[in-house]
């Protein structure tokens, strides 16, 4: 997932806004399909279930002009100000919880539902019945070497969840955070406000599902463009990206394309 957070090694803030220059160890400059795209970070404040997302991105994201492709958002930072962030410290597992964790494999890339309580918000999200059923079909394939069938079938909504990570800014640090509810209609409202292509993303650093987009935004396109999750997964505070189609000149190497960092459970 994108996180909503600074870099630790920085000696001074960068301004908010627009940044003209990649994240730390990551491309600001990638094709796909021959066409060369630039991605440009935002930083914003840090933000909490008081704001409005479709406000953060217009405050932080405009003016954009008539060469910008598409808007990217973290889909934390949505399901942040929706009130969809919640301490551990307030999570109780149930005993299915603490059973059925011991079917889930962390992923690489950060917690999952690795932990009781994050494993609480996906039963209390997606029904007890789904969490049996993944955890059944997790515990009959993982012995063949088949990983990541429990996240399959729990769905997206369950897979979003985020964990706690050490790397996260305080208080998302000891938080989990819920997928945003309705991220279709919510990308048509920031679409709506700003008036460019939104996409609202899972991206972390095995890959990026789409989650919510509005009209028009081919989500096959949006995956493959931040497979390399150029957002970052620790402390950058830029969960807005604005993408720019670049002239590129026929003489020049075309740059690569978005891999994924990591490899997918």
């Amino acid at each position: 997932m994108v996180d909503e957070t600074l870099p630790a090694q920085q000696a001074a803030p960068r301004p908010m806004g627009i940044l003209h220059e990649a994240n730390e160890d990551r491309a600001l400059i990638v094709s796909l399909h021959g066409d060369v795209y630039a991605r440009h970070p935002v930083r914003t404040h840090l933000v909490t279930d008081a704001d409005d997302a479709a406000a953060v991105v217009a405050r932080y994201a405009s003016p954009l002009g008539s060469d910008v492709a598409l808007l990217a958002v973290s889909e934390r930072m949505v399901a942040i100000t929706q009130g969809r962030s919640y301490p551990m410290v307030d999570i109780h597992p149930g005993r299915l919880a603490r059973f059925l964790v011991r079917f889930v494999t962390r992923p690489g890339y950060g917690i999952g539902l690795g932990t009781a309580e994050t494993l609480q918000l996906a039963i209390d999200e997606v029904g007890a019945p789904r969490l049996l059923l993944a955890a059944a079909v997790s515990g009959i394939t993982k012995p063949f070497g088949v990983h990541g069938l429990f996240y399959r079938v729990a769905g997206p909504q369950a897979a979003a969840i985020d964990g706690p990570t050490s790397y996260t800014i305080p208080p998302y640090n000891q938080a989990a955070t819920l997928g945003p509810r309705d991220p279709d209609g919510e990308a048509r409202r920031m679409a709506a406000a700003i008036g460019v292509p939104v996409a609202i993303i899972d991206a972390n650093d095995a890959g990026c599902n789409p989650l919510g987009a509005s009209p028009g935004v081919d989500r096959r396109f949006v995956a493959r463009l931040f497979a390399d999750n150029p957002l970052g997964q620790a402390r950058e505070q830029t969960p807005i990206c604005v993408v720019r189609r670049v002239p590129w000149p026929p003489s020049d190497p075309i740059p690569p394309e978005p891999r994924a960092r990591l490899t997918p459970p």
